[in-house]
């Protein structure tokens, strides 16, 4: 090999062959400046994706529960604050969704639905799921369809069909519902003062395969609830990764949308 600085041929020019440490420390942490950010976003899809995949298939257990059984199934949502301390009740905030679904032990509806406002009696509820956490993970008021109803299959997160019904939205989210009409609490089974959670937000599945929210129980097309990343205190409002699962209020089936 001929040194061209030297005029030596055969003499190797080590010094131009090889990096300096600090050239590569510098290549290192360019890389890492463009990588994480990507590494970021790419588990936070999958986040998402696991979090609504995984409530699915909670509300498809449930909708099957009460069909097979002849009974009244409900799945509540909380919100937990992921950062606070434990406490007992548990402190409601963002950052972990909890998702229990209980059932009616004798197959009644057990409140009376024309007077919202009664706590469903524990003692007569039974655990159907395993109590889930699902961390990093925020319940959204998601954006309401651009073209609802549009053609174009199913999936289509523009297309979507709306959930707005004389002016009331039947959505499960940070505002909403923005009242508590049938509140139940974990752990079920036993009549307690304090309990651990208080879900105010739940979807009720009736023996014949109906969906209602807990906020009127009036029979609606579709109930849906929003997710998406909870990457700290506040929430980003403008996140572009949201999710949402709709539920047909007069099937019970279940639709998964992404944006």
């Amino acid at each position: 090999m001929f040194d061209s600085d030297s005029g030596n041929p055969g003499k190797f020019n080590r010094n131009r062959a090889a990096f300096t440490l600090m050239e590569m420390l510098a290549v290192m942490m360019l890389m890492a400046i463009v990588i994480t950010p990507l590494c970021l976003r790419a588990r936070s899809a999958g986040d998402v994706t696991d979090a609504v995949n995984t409530v699915a298939g909670l509300l498809e257990t449930a909708a099957s529960y009460s069909r097979a059984n002849n009974t009244y199934v409900w799945v509540g949502f909380f919100e937990e604050n992921s950062s606070a301390a434990p406490s007992l009740p548990a402190q409601s905030g963002t950052g972990r969704i909890v998702v229990s679904v209980v059932a009616s032990k004798d197959g009644t509806p057990i409140v009376d639905a024309s007077g919202p406002g009664t706590p469903i009696d524990s003692a007569r509820l039974i655990q159907v799921c395993k109590l889930t956490k699902i961390e990093n993970m925020h319940l959204a008021d998601v954006p309401s369809p651009v073209n609802p109803d549009a053609s174009g299959g199913a999936g289509e997160w523009d297309a979507r069909p709306e959930v707005r019904t004389a002016h009331v939205t039947y959505r499960i989210g940070e505002t909403s519902p923005n009242r508590t009409s049938f509140p139940f609490r974990y752990p079920v089974g036993i009549t307690a003062t304090v309990s651990e959670y208080n879900f105010v937000k739940t979807v009720r599945f009736s023996p014949d395969g109906e969906a209602l929210l807990n906020t009127s129980y009036s029979l609606v097309p579709w109930i849906e609830v929003g997710f998406q990343p909870a990457n700290g205190i506040p929430v980003n409002r403008n996140c572009a990764n949201v999710a949402a699962i709709q539920v047909s209020g007069v099937s019970g089936s279940i639709e998964i949308y992404r944006r």
